[in-house]
């Protein structure tokens, strides 16, 4: 059973930093590709971020420059770290992996709460 644990959210002032993590549980071989998401309130879900197998990273134009997606220590995981935080930038973050190649299914983490605020 594939599950995806999310951890790293939290509240932080405009300017601020965080950093979110992804670990995937029960799958021993790398994803195709792993994304954020973002769902703020009363809004639909839209694709922040999102890495290829080999390490390409591709961005929505609104973080371009202030969020970075990377592999994380133990694969298969993901991390964003997202800088200069702005209160637009308040939603639910989720995380979503792609094993279509071997598994033929994707995967999403539980969701976790990012909140820019003074």
């Amino acid at each position: 059973q594939v599950r995806l644990t999310e951890s790293g959210g939290g509240v932080v002032q405009p300017g601020g930093s965080l950093k979110l993590s992804c670990a995937a549980s029960g799958v021993a071989f790398s994803f195709d590709r792993a994304a954020y998401y973002r769902q703020a309130a009363g809004k639909e879900r839209e694709l922040v971020a999102s890495i290829s197998r080999g390490g390409t990273p591709s961005y929505a134009d609104f973080v371009k420059g202030r969020f970075t997606i990377d592999f994380g220590d133990r694969k298969p995981s993901v991390k964003l770290q997202m800088n200069n935080l702005d209160p637009e930038d308040t939603a639910i973050y989720y995380c979503y992996m792609d094993f279509s190649f071997i598994l033929k299914k994707d995967f999403w983490g539980q969701g976790t709460q990012v909140s820019v605020s003074s």
